[in-house]
C-alpha cells in the first residue's frame, strides 16, 4: 500500500484517471479484460498475442475472401489492372465486417500530401477525413431514402478531394482543383480507434503526383523493371519476375514534458528552441546512450510499442539516444511503401500516446542547439521475388558476382545523380544536422568497406567479379567465458551518408521529421538508373565482367571509406568532382536540372512538370520554415526577453553590480529590431528568390539575435528569465515516476 501511495503521489495528477491508474494503463486493462476469454489458452504476453490484430493483412484477406476473388486481387496488384464490380463489392464487404468487428465506425483514405513533416508532436504529415460507414439505400422507392450501414465499395478504392489546398507547385489551382485518392493495394489497411485507415495515393485530375506515395510507388516499379532485367542479363535469379525495395527505419525524437512545451512559444510554433544555453551536463559524459530510460518515458514507450504491434508494425527496438531527453524506436524492415506508411503511423501514435502521458514528442532535426539532433536512418535493400537479398555477398561465385554488379549500379547512380539523393533529404531543419559532426556531411558518397574497395579496384584492373565475401568471420574477445563473435566482413562507418552494413545500405542523412517516401523514391530512382546503365552495356556487347568493371571505373570517385567528419574530406571531395551542397537552397536549386528531369522521366517517377513543381514546393517550404522561426523569435524577444531584461536591470539601479548587463541587454533590442527589418523585406515575387534571401539574410540575422539572447540568459536572474531553460526542458521530467501497470 505504501509503495502504491508513493508511486501515485510522485506521478503528475493530471495524467491519472479517477481510479488512480494512468490513462494508458486503464486502456491496457480494459483491453486485457475484453480479450481474456480468447487469451486464456495463450501463454504469450498480451502485446505479443495481439500483434497485427488491427491490420488487414494478406492472411486475413485470404481467409475472408473467396479464393477466386483473392487471386484476382493479387494478380491485379502485380499488373495494375482494375477489378470488376463484383470483386470490389466482395472485398469491401469483407473489409467492412473485419473493421466493424474491431469497433470501426468510420473509414478514411489515408494519404501523403507534399508538406513538411510535423516537428512539433502533431503526428506525421499524412492527411485524411473520417467518413462514416453509412450510405443511402438507392434501391428504395421512397423519395426519402433510408440510411444503410455499409462500406461503399466504390469509395473504398477511389475518393475525391480538393487538390488545390495542399502544396502542389502549381499543378492545381482553385479553379482546377480536383484531386483523387486511390487505395495502394499493396499496403494493408488498419483500424485505429473508430476509423479504418486505407493507405492511398493522391493525384490530380490529370494523374500528376500530389503526394509522396505516388512517386515512391513509381520508383518501386522502376526498381522492379530494371532489377529484373539486370538479373536476367547476368544470368542470376533469372526466374524472378519482380525485385522489391525494402527499408527499416530508425526514428529519433525528443520527449519533453507538456507544460514545459507549452511555456516555450518557439517549441510550440517551430519544434525548435530558437534561444537557450545548453545545460552544464548535457551529453558530454555519454551517460544517456543506451542507459536506463526515465520511468515516465519508459511507460510512454511501452504503450507506443503495444499500439504499434497491434497495428502490425514490427517494432523491434526502443532505447535512449545520445542526448538527454532523446530516444529512438525502430522496426524490422518492410516494403518501402508499407514502411513509409508505418513510419507516419508511428509518428501519429507517439503523438497520441505522449498526450495521454502529459508529454510531447519533438521530431525536429535540431530541437536544441549544441546538443545532438534527430535523424531517421533508412536501412535500404533489394530482394528478388525468390527471396534472395541482392546486397548479401553469398558463398557461390554467382551470388558474389551479382552482389558486385548491384553495388556497381548503386555507385553509378550516386556518382551521376548524388544531387537527387541530397535533395531528397533537404529541409531547413536538416541544415542544422548535416556536416555538424553528428550526421554525415552534405557530400553524397558511398561507403563499401576497405575489403570491398580493394576488390572493386581489382575488378577495374581486370579481375573477376566473384571472390569477395562468403567466408565466416569471427573475432575473439580474449575471455574464455565469451565464445567467438560472428561479425560481418566490413567495419561500420557512422560518418558516411550511405554506408554498407553487411546486407543493406543505410541512408543516414534523412531528417527525423521527413516523410521517408520522397528520399526513398530518390534512392530507388538512381538505383534503377544504374541497373539500366549496366543492362544497356551488356546488351551492347560487353561481357558482364567488363560492363561492371566499366561502371566501377566511371563511379570510382564516389566511393570513400575514410572519415567523413574530417576537415580533409570536403577538399578531397571537391578534387573528385563531388558536389558539396551545404544548404537546402543549394540542393533544391539543382533538383530540376535537365539531367535530373531526364532521369526521372526515363524511370517514369516524375514528369518534367512534376519535377519542377516539387522544386517549387521545396522552396516554399524552406521559406515558410524560416519566416515562421524568425517571426516567433521576434515575438519572444519583444514580449518576453526584453521586458525581463528591463526588470533585471532595474534591480541594479544605484549600484555598480550590473556589470556588462546594460550593453548586453541593449544588444537584444538592437538585434531584434534588425531581424524584424530583414523579415519585413522578404521578397514575394518568387519562391526561389525568397528562399535565397532567407538563407543569406534572415538566417544570419536570427543567429545574431540568438547570440544576444543567449548572452542575456547567462546574466539574467533565474526568476525573471521568461522561458523554461534547456535544463528544465531536457531533464525536468527524468525524475517523474510512472505507476507500474499492475497498479
Amino acid at each position: 500500500a505504501e509503495l502504491r501511495r508513493l508511486a501515485l503521489s510522485s506521478a503528475p495528477r493530471r495524467f491519472l484517471s479517477s481510479s488512480g491508474m494512468s490513462r494508458s494503463s486503464s486502456i491496457r486493462g480494459a483491453r486485457m479484460m475484453s480479450k481474456s476469454a480468447s487469451r486464456t489458452m495463450s501463454t504469450l504476453p498480451e502485446k505479443l498475442a495481439a500483434i497485427g490484430e488491427c491490420r488487414w493483412d494478406d492472411e486475413k484477406m485470404k481467409a475472408a475472401l473467396d479464393s477466386g476473388v483473392y487471386q484476382r486481387f493479387r494478380e491485379a496488384n502485380k499488373s495494375g489492372a482494375d477489378l470488376d464490380k463484383a470483386d470490389k463489392k466482395a472485398i469491401a464487404k469483407a473489409l467492412f465486417e473485419w473493421a466493424t468487428g474491431l469497433g470501426a465506425v468510420n473509414f478514411a483514405h489515408w494519404f501523403s500530401p507534399v508538406r513538411s513533416g510535423a516537428p512539433v508532436g502533431l503526428g506525421g504529415s499524412y492527411g485524411m477525413k473520417h467518413d462514416t460507414m453509412i450510405d443511402l439505400d438507392f434501391g428504395s422507392s421512397e423519395a426519402l431514402k433510408p440510411i444503410t450501414v455499409e462500406l461503399p465499395y466504390d469509395r473504398v478504392f477511389v475518393g475525391e478531394t480538393d487538390g488545390s489546398s495542399f502544396p502542389n507547385g502549381g499543378l492545381r489551382q482553385t479553379h482546377t482543383a480536383a484531386g483523387f485518392t486511390a487505395w495502394d493495394r499493396t499496403s494493408p489497411p488498419i483500424v485505429r480507434g473508430e476509423t479504418l485507415y486505407i493507405p492511398t495515393a493522391f493525384v490530380s485530375h490529370y494523374g500528376a503526383a500530389l503526394d509522396e506515395k505516388t512517386p515512391l510507388l513509381r520508383s518501386q516499379a522502376a526498381i522492379s523493371k530494371w532489377g529484373v532485367k539486370l538479373l536476367k542479363a547476368i544470368g542470376y535469379q533469372s526466374d524472378s519476375e519482380q525485385v522489391f525495395s525494402n527499408v527499416g527505419w530508425e526514428q529519433e525524437f525528443f520527449v519533453i514534458d507538456k507544460e514545459q512545451f507549452l511555456a516555450r512559444p518557439d517549441l510550440r510554433h517551430t519544434g525548435r528552441a530558437l534561444i537557450g544555453l545548453k545545460p552544464a551536463r548535457n551529453q558530454q559524459t555519454d551517460l544517456n546512450y543506451f542507459n536506463l530510460i526515465p520511468p515516465r518515458v519508459k511507460a510512454f514507450l511501452e504503450d507506443c510499442q503495444g499500439e504499434l504491434l497491434r497495428c502490425g508494425v514490427a517494432l523491434a527496438v526502443y532505447h535512449n539516444e545520445v542526448a538527454p531527453g532523446q530516444h529512438e524506436v525502430s522496426p524490422i524492415f518492410s516494403l518501402t511503401n508499407v514502411a513509409t506508411d508505418q513510419n507516419e503511423l508511428c509518428l501519429e501514435i507517439m503523438s497520441d500516446v505522449a498526450a495521454a502521458h502529459g508529454l510531447v514528442v519533438l521530431n525536429h532535426e535540431k530541437p536544441f542547439a549544441g546538443i545532438n539532433g534527430n535523424g531517421k536512418h533508412l536501412n535500404w535493400g533489394l530482394n528478388s521475388e525468390t527471396g534472395k537479398n541482392l546486397f548479401v555477398t553469398g558463398k557461390t561465385p554467382e551470388a558474389q558476382a551479382s552482389f558486385m554488379t548491384f553495388v556497381a549500379a548503386l555507385a553509378w547512380g550516386l556518382a551521376n545523380y548524388g544531387d537527387i539523393v541530397r535533395t531528397g533529404v533537404a529541409s531547413a531543419g536538416n541544415d542544422h544536422r548535416l556536416g555538424a559532426q553528428e550526421a554525415p556531411p552534405a557530400i553524397i558518397s558511398l561507403y563499401t568497406g576497405l575489403g570491398a574497395e580493394e576488390k572493386i579496384d581489382a575488378i577495374i584492373a581486370g579481375g573477376p567479379l566473384d571472390g569477395y565475401g562468403g567466408e565466416d568471420r569471427t573475432i575473439a574477445s580474449g575471455c574464455n567465458s565469451v565464445g567467438p563473435i560472428g561479425t560481418r566482413a566490413e567495419d561500420r562507418n557512422r560518418t558516411a551518408p550511405f554506408p554498407f552494413c553487411g546486407n543493406r545500405f543505410e541512408l543516414r542523412a534523412c531528417g527525423s521529421s521527413q516523410n521517408i517516401g520522397f528520399p526513398l523514391a530518390c534512392v530507388n530512382t538512381i538505383m534503377a538508373a544504374g541497373c539500366k546503365h549496366i543492362v544497356e552495356m551488356i546488351e551492347g556487347g560487353l561481357s558482364v565482367r567488363d560492363a561492371v568493371a566499366k561502371t566501377y571505373e566511371e563511379s570510382r570517385n564516389v566511393i570513400f571509406n575514410g572519415n567523413g567528419y574530417s576537415d580533409e574530406w570536403p577538399i578531397e571531395a571537391e578534387k573528385r568532382g563531388l558536389q558539396n551542397l551545404r544548404t537546402t537552397v543549394a540542393a533544391v536549386e539543382q533538383f530540376a536540372a535537365d539531367k535530373n528531369k531526364a532521369i526521372f522521366s526515363d524511370m517514369e517517377v516524375f514528369t518534367p512538370e512534376e519535377t519542377e513543381a516539387r522544386q517549387e514546393i521545396m522552396f516554399e517550404q524552406y521559406v515558410n520554415a524560416i519566416t515562421c522561426e524568425a517571426t516567433t523569435l521576434v515575438e519572444m524577444m519583444e514580449t518576453g526577453l526584453i521586458p525581463a531584461a528591463a526588470q533585471d536591470l532595474a534591480r541594479y539601479a544605484g549600484s555598480s553590480l550590473a556589470g556588462k548587463r546594460p550593453e548586453i541587454y541593449e544588444a537584444i533590442a538592437a538585434k531584434t529590431a534588425a531581424l524584424e527589418a530583414v523579415l519585413a523585406a522578404v521578397p514575394h515575387d518568387s519562391a526561389h528568390g525568397a528562399a535565397r534571401y532567407c538563407l543569406e539574410t534572415v538566417v544570419p540575422a536570427m543567429a545574431e539575435c540568438r547570440e544576444a539572447a543567449d548572452a542575456a540568459e547567462s546574466k539574467m536572474a533565474a526568476d525573471l528569465y521568461p522561458f523554461p531553460t534547456y535544463t528544465d526542458v531536457l531533464l525536468g521530467h527524468h525524475a517523474d515516476a510512472s505507476p507500474p501497470a499492475e497498479f
